[in-house]
């Protein structure tokens, strides 16, 4: 009688495990994988990698190793007492994470003691029970995060309580009525939480502002603001230091500099813009080559460091860019005003001019301080219809800058630039807020031709500074460095594409790596898989972050880069300009760990901007879609969890999910490897990157949230899920028929 094959991997001999121990002893913090064990302990067949990855996982089941993402590990190094910091959700799936080794270990609510989402806490780690997951006790509150909630107020006769958006508690807060700050029942209210007395199920609190009436515009883009505890107004006393600068081009401030003002120069910028940063100038030199000059806003020409201006921008780091407005990081007198680089008004720059060849080749560079007077302020439009009919103002430099940023672009994709494209949501929006229509923004060639040059100046910047000379050790500066992507990642990646017949090199030097990406990302261009892979492409990058630590900006294939070019909305591009002037005059080198923690601050504001402008597109979806309910649109599989599937409609980019429990015909569960929900009886896969109809569901606003259900053209009525919310919600329009609703844009003709 035959018998089946054991498929399980061999068991690793004495000698092996023996090396795998002193491998893992020897790693202190560091995480690794199954491949660099086996690398290091001589496991070369593919029958002993698949036994070490084995392995490794025991280990991780019974407590001996902690794996902190699929298929990462690294050793324990906490006691039975440690600190960490307290993770709040409001489903009650509280944790900890080790300041050790950043393990996230569960912490059941009764044995939290009311810490808030932030708190610095020490825990009493349970012995670990073969199997079961490691559970805390938090036994001090050590520091307590300063934060606050967004909700809207209930009031009663002799208190109130406020209903809480977050996701980061379960509770309302109690209110004493003198706490109130005149909030009323349906006002929009930031509270924070005075006190959690430890046999309380609610805590108490202040109200510390109110927003407006839930539901009006501006009430709720203050709400996502305050959520992600960003500012939502300007300090008056800053606004008025601000207002007292005057632009103060005298003769001899002129005198200092390099005089700019005969060169034709001129800003290409969005339509709405008002805070121009940054200006392009364009001759022709004697001997024949071109000189072409990236001119920056000289903002620390006025704000010096420790002012009142300086401090508030320090603490914003980043301008943020909200679907129907800009919180702007400097003053309104200062950014759009004095620093703004306005045509026919003389400016002070901070410039990184160029001596090129018209093949493209730089021959030399300087960079220098200027004064610069602006001949033409171009929209991304007027720019773009210059190149395509070759007619305009300015036409000939127009084009000629046109041409040697194609000569750039390919320079950069032939060193390994990743391109990834991708259309931005925008919305018409009429006077009280309301969306009335979906657009998407396009990337043409006048905004390539501005990026190209801005990276052009933001690279040799770095390079200017970073680059060592001789045997002298580089000053401290601010590098935008971007990791290597996840290696478990790229390898899914390369693994799924092969599928569909498309090679990615997952070894070799970056830029081969970069540029296989590249042409799987031009070749699945309108094919089925475009979805899937080019979702997954991204996903496999790390995110970019400041840091004075340079190791390169692998997405753009350089060794070195920094962010210059945009002071008046970036806090880093400030700290550059500084660290450029204080260097280029011969200054010694600042304190490398003030700066580096000056890095991470930017970096984690540049994170909640992005979270906060991501919220407010998703508020403005879900409040668009309100208009839509019962309609059906094409969409794609955007995400799929054991919870449901996200879809992206294709003509408003708008995105919602089908819940798992509305998947009535079969019952499915998720394939985390394969990025799909398989059908247990009828085998039916819906995965990633795949193309269904939806019709919309339910639409909540105050948590931003959109539900569909998928729908067959087959069926002659609507699902019963579907009609139950179409009752229970009002909609200004309930058929099936789909409505457009969204401007033309040549960006979906692709």
């Amino acid at each position: 009688m035959a018998h089946k094959k054991d498929s399980r991997p061999a068991r690793l001999n004495q000698e092996f495990c023996r090396k795998i121990g002193e491998f893992i002893n020897n790693q202190k913090n560091n995480t690794f994988n199954y491949k660099q064990v086996s690398a290091a302990i001589g496991a070369t067949s593919a029958v002993q990698q698949r036994s070490v990855a084995f392995y490794l996982a025991e280990l991780a089941f019974d407590g001996d190793l902690i794996e902190t993402s699929p298929g990462k590990y690294k050793a324990p190094s906490r006691g039975n007492v440690t600190t960490g910091v307290f993770v709040r959700r409001s489903n009650g799936k509280n944790s900890v994470i080790t300041d050790p080794d950043g393990e996230s270990i569960f912490v059941a609510e009764r044995k939290s003691m009311h810490a808030l989402n932030g708190d610095k806490v020490r825990v009493n780690i349970a012995a670990r029970r073969r199997g079961a997951e490691p559970e805390a006790e938090v036994v001090e509150i050590i520091e307590k995060k300063d934060q606050v909630f967004v909700g809207t107020l209930q009031v009663e006769k002799h208190f109130g309580y406020l209903l809480t958006d977050s996701k980061f508690l379960a509770t309302d807060i109690f209110i004493p009525k003198a706490k109130l700050k005149g909030g009323v029942t349906g006002d929009k209210a930031i509270v924070r939480i005075t006190e959690w007395p430890e046999d309380a199920k609610n805590p108490k609190g202040e109200v510390v502002d109110v927003l407006g009436r839930t539901g009006e515009n501006n009430a709720e883009i203050h709400a996502i603001l305050a959520e992600f505890g960003l500012p939502y107004h300007y300090p008056e006393a800053v606004e008025k230091a601000a207002n007292r600068i005057k632009a103060g081009i005298t003769p001899e401030v002129i005198a200092a500099r390099e005089d700019m003002r005969p060169v034709i120069t001129f800003t290409i910028d969005p339509k709405d813009a008002k805070d121009f940063d940054d200006a392009i100038s364009i001759r022709r030199l004697s001997n024949g080559n071109l000189e072409i000059g990236v001119h920056i806003a000289d903002v620390t020409h006025y704000v010096t460091p420790d002012t009142i201006i300086d401090r508030e921008a320090q603490k914003r780091a980043t301008s943020v860019y909200l679907v129907d407005r800009v919180v702007p990081m400097l003053p309104e007198h200062l950014c759009n005003g004095i620093c703004s680089l306005r045509p026919d008004e003389e400016k002070l720059a901070f410039s990184c001019i160029f001596e090129m060849n018209d093949d493209g080749k730089v021959l030399k560079h300087r960079i220098c301080r200027t004064v610069i007077c602006s001949n033409r302020r171009f929209t991304y439009e007027e720019a773009q219809d210059v190149i395509e009919t070759g007619k305009g103002d300015f036409a000939d430099e127009i084009l000629t800058l046109d041409r040697m940023a194609k000569i750039l672009r390919k320079q950069r994709y032939d060193n390994g630039s990743i391109e990834f494209g991708r259309a931005e949501v925008k919305f018409d929006i009429d006077e009280q807020g309301h969306p009335t229509g979906v657009y998407f923004k396009e990337s043409k060639d006048a905004n390539k031709l501005v990026e190209e040059f801005m990276l052009l100046a933001n690279k040799t910047v770095a390079a200017e500074i970073g680059r060592p000379v001789g045997k002298k050790k580089p000053k401290a500066f601010v590098y935008r460095i971007h990791d290597q992507p996840d290696a478990t990642k790229l390898a899914d990646l390369a693994t799924l594409a092969k599928t569909f017949g498309h090679k990615i090199k997952t070894k070799g030097s970056p830029c081969d790596i970069n540029k296989s990406i590249n042409r799987m990302l031009a070749d699945i261009k309108g094919r089925a898989e475009e979805n899937l892979l080019a979702v997954l492409a991204v996903r496999s990058m790390a995110k970019a972050v400041y840091s004075t630590e340079n190791i390169g900006h692998y997405g753009l294939g350089f060794d070195y880069y920094t962010h210059f070019t945009s002071p008046i909305r970036r806090y880093p591009d400030m700290m550059v300009h500084r660290l450029l002037a204080k260097y280029l005059d011969g200054g010694r080198s600042v304190n490398v760990d003030k700066l580096e923690a000056q890095c991470k601050h930017s970096s984690d504001m540049e994170q909640l901007a992005a979270s906060a402008e991501r919220s407010s597109i998703k508020y403005k979806q879900v409040e668009y879609m309100q208009d839509h309910l019962g309609d059906v649109f094409d969409g794609v599989i955007s995400g799929v969890t054991e919870w449901g599937l996200y879809v992206e409609i294709e003509e408003n980019l708008c995105e919602g999910l089908v819940p798992v429990r509305d998947l009535a015909d079969d019952y499915y569960d998720f394939d985390e490897r394969n990025y799909s929900l398989v059908g247990r009886r009828n085998n039916v896969r819906y995965r990633l990157g795949d193309k269904v109809k939806v019709q919309v569901a339910r639409t909540d606003i105050d948590k931003r949230q959109l539900d569909f259900v998928l729908f067959d053209n087959r069926q002659t009525k609507t699902p019963a899920s579907v009609a139950q919310a179409l009752h229970d919600t009002p909609s200004k329009r309930g058929n099936t028929q789909k409505k457009s609703g969204k401007r033309k844009s040549s960006a979906r003709k692709k």
